[in-house]
């Protein structure tokens, strides 16, 4: 009876550790610690060459990234799964090149550095894992050192996203293929998953096709539109239908945002 009890006991503790394992995280995203790494620039002085990327944002402008950007090395690009994330960097203690007082930068990952495997790591090679580092817009890099420096060593860490509006959502694609492309997020800014509901189906989970587009195969033409958008953190935004019955192809339509 003992031995029955005991293991009863253990069970129910079990299960108690999973329910606080998969339990949604309150409160607001609190980013990480102070890590080293080191930082280039790249896209020219009005940031045009940072277009596009490998996160699939398109026109960084008009998608309220602007010039606050970066591209990051394959250690932190995660294979897409850092697109979105957000960091604060600050020139390393090199004075002959570091911009006098320390700034900070804010940054959205929105692009992936790749590996250069014909040069170094420690020259020219600077994206090569293990190596974490970052490929800052123009604008951004000149506000933390100086244009001839090249590159520099940095300080950063993952800070929470900070943005105007709610989650973007924008639905391309065609009726048996949807694809949305997911925008301005903040909070924790990267997504792990993404879900569906239609007016007449279930929640129904999203597959990634790359960077932050998400893709279903469901007929949901006719039908409104609700999001369930879940960041690294676990933490989970749902909005109810986002986009009406009505909607079309190259639309964007706003949700609820993360808590900052």
């Amino acid at each position: 009876m003992a031995s029955l009890h005991l293991r009863l006991l253990c069970i129910a503790s079990l299960a108690s550790l999973l329910m606080v394992a998969n339990a949604r995280i309150p409160g607001p995203y609190t980013g990480g610690p102070w890590q080293d790494a080191h930082a280039t620039f790249y896209g020219g002085s009005d940031a045009s060459g940072t277009m596009g990327g490998a996160c699939g944002y398109g026109n960084l402008y008009s998608q309220g990234y602007g010039v606050n950007t970066a591209a990051l090395s394959t250690a932190l690009f995660n294979n897409g799964l850092s697109c979105g994330a957000c960091f604060e960097i600050k020139c390393g203690d090199d004075p002959r090149w570091c911009t006098a007082g320390k700034p900070s930068i804010f940054v959205t990952a929105t692009n992936f550095c790749p590996p250069n495997f014909a040069q170094p790591s420690d020259n020219g090679g600077w994206c090569n894992p293990p190596r974490t580092h970052f490929d800052l817009a123009m604008p951004m890099f000149l506000k933390i050192a100086e244009y001839k420096a090249g590159i520099v060593p940095v300080s950063y860490r993952r800070v929470p996203c900070v943005k105007k509006g709610g989650i973007r959502f924008t639905i391309n694609g065609h009726k048996y293929f949807n694809l949305v492309l997911i925008t301005n997020v903040a909070g924790a800014g990267d997504i792990v998953s993404v879900s569906v509901k239609g007016t007449n189906t279930g929640w129904m989970p999203m597959s990634r096709n790359w960077g932050q587009n998400w893709q279903s195969n469901s007929v949901l033409v006719g039908q409104a539109l609700s999001f369930r958008v879940r960041g690294s953190d676990r933490r989970s935004s749902t909005t109810y239908n986002v986009a009406p019955a009505n909607w079309q192809f190259g639309q964007t339509y706003s949700g609820k945002n993360f808590r900052v």
